[in-house]
């Protein structure tokens, strides 16, 4: 998971004021409720006192009240009642909840999770997303899958004439993407099926939001593809339009085996003018949005749930070249999870896109004994030379850098110390050897 980033954790409607709601986010318990003026309000939910789950109590005299003994705590954390020690008590300062930055935007309840810092930086979202100022309708449930695999999913749309196939509910894509009007859409099947083509495929990459346009095609008809634009922002966030629908999701780890959802469903623009209520403008999207899940998203999870490794990350996948999003997405969150949410600058990193020894905010990677090794060196040593340095010696673990080592009659004589000098030594040759080819390009 990526850290010291925004995620969205609940629909606004789902956070009440007269009731807490908990749930699992990003590996931690957490509780949601609304103050007494109706602001949103996101905290740890183990009471300090014995661990009972604040999610399962209730709202009290504007406080969160423990469903345990009665503690209640405010909505900046601190214990604000212990009733068995009756109204007067003096209570410890130590007797409080961890509060997580909250925002909310988007009609959705936005939890901060990282470092504390003096000021946040705004929500990132793309124009393709914010300038939608008409009805949609928003859904939330959960999948027993990792987030990247769901996002990898929706990522690239050539699976669709394999994985979205036979159902009823597959026939409204055969109609409406490739049929057409002189035959009321009955002539769209064969074509839906043939179109696992991709062409003119390109990706923009802006930061930290990736931007892939492409058609899916028959390769006997290339001229008469649906074309598909999709946007990703990172932490998890997947945009897709083409000529018939516009969709957003927000994918929020639950923990590392469980995913959740926020599937956003837009009205077709078209229709708008033809449906005065608001009502029924929402009734298109809604629809569709509750068909999505019942229908295309289990055709998806049966696939996904069988994918190994259950998380996907860099090296585990033979892309080809339709995969660049995909690719880059993984290159990206690869980034951002070593550098603490934040992109390195261009002038932090080697020819070959790797840290400087030394980068500010780099997260530093420590081995066994707390030494650490730099990601360039660490590049330059073997497997097992990497895992030695990364362990400790061995046969000797828990033995620390500096220490009295065995000599070689003892040991191996090549230590964690000496594997990080050679593969220093071996990094710094292969810098020079970088440097040796581009001056001869030049």
């Amino acid at each position: 998971m990526i850290p010291n980033q925004w995620y969205p954790v609940a629909r606004s409607r789902d956070v009440k004021q007269n009731k807490p709601k908990g749930a699992m986010r990003l590996g931690e318990e957490v509780v949601m409720w609304r103050d007494a003026r109706g602001n949103a309000v996101v905290q740890e939910a183990r009471c300090p006192h014995k661990g009972a789950n604040l999610g399962a109590g209730r709202i009290n005299q504007n406080a969160l009240e423990c469903p345990y003994h009665g503690f209640r705590f405010g909505a900046g954390g601190d214990c604000e009642a212990v009733p068995c020690l009756g109204s007067e008590a003096r209570i410890p300062k130590g007797l409080r909840i961890r509060n997580y930055p909250v925002r909310e935007e988007h009609d959705m309840v936005w939890m901060w999770w990282g470092e504390e810092r003096e000021s946040y930086p705004e929500i990132d979202i793309p124009p393709e997303v914010t300038r939608w100022k008409g009805v949609h309708v928003t859904g939330s449930w959960q999948q027993p899958v990792h987030y990247t695999r769901y996002i990898e999913s929706m990522l690239e749309f050539y699976h669709a004439p394999f994985v979205h196939r036979g159902s009823w509910f597959n026939y409204l894509d055969y109609m409406f993407l490739y049929g057409t009007l002189r035959k009321f859409g009955m002539d769209g099947r064969a074509r839906y099926l043939a179109a696992c083509k991709v062409v003119d495929h390109e990706l923009e990459v802006d930061g930290t939001t990736l931007r892939s346009s492409f058609n899916l095609t028959r390769e006997d008809d290339p001229e008469r593809g649906e074309p598909y634009k999709v946007v990703f922002a990172f932490p998890g966030m997947v945009h897709v339009m083409n000529r018939k629908f516009d969709i957003t999701m927000w994918l929020t780890p639950i923990d590392e085996k469980n995913t959740q959802i926020l599937f956003r469903w837009y009205e077709a623009e078209k229709l708008a003018p033809f449906l005065r209520s608001r009502l029924l403008r929402g009734a298109v999207p809604g629809g569709a949005m509750m068909l999505q899940r019942w229908v295309p998203e289990r055709q998806d999870m049966r696939v996904i749930l069988g994918q190994e490794p259950m998380a996907s990350e860099r090296g585990e996948n033979k892309f080809i070249a339709v995969d660049e999003m995909n690719a880059r997405y993984l290159s990206l969150r690869h980034k951002l999870i070593q550098h603490n949410g934040e992109l390195p600058s261009e002038g932090d990193q080697d020819a070959a896109g790797r840290p400087q020894e030394g980068t500010a905010g780099r997260a530093p990677r420590l081995n066994g004994s707390g030494a650490v090794i730099d990601p360039a060196v660490k590049a330059a040593m073997t497997r097992s030379e990497a895992r030695s340095a990364q362990n400790g010696m061995p046969g000797m673990p828990g033995m620390p850098n500096g220490s009295a080592r065995p000599g070689p009659a003892q040991g191996s004589g090549r230590g964690p110390g000496r594997v990080v000098a050679a593969a220093r030594a071996k990094a710094r040759m292969a810098a020079a050897e970088r440097a040796e080819r581009a001056a001869a390009r030049r």
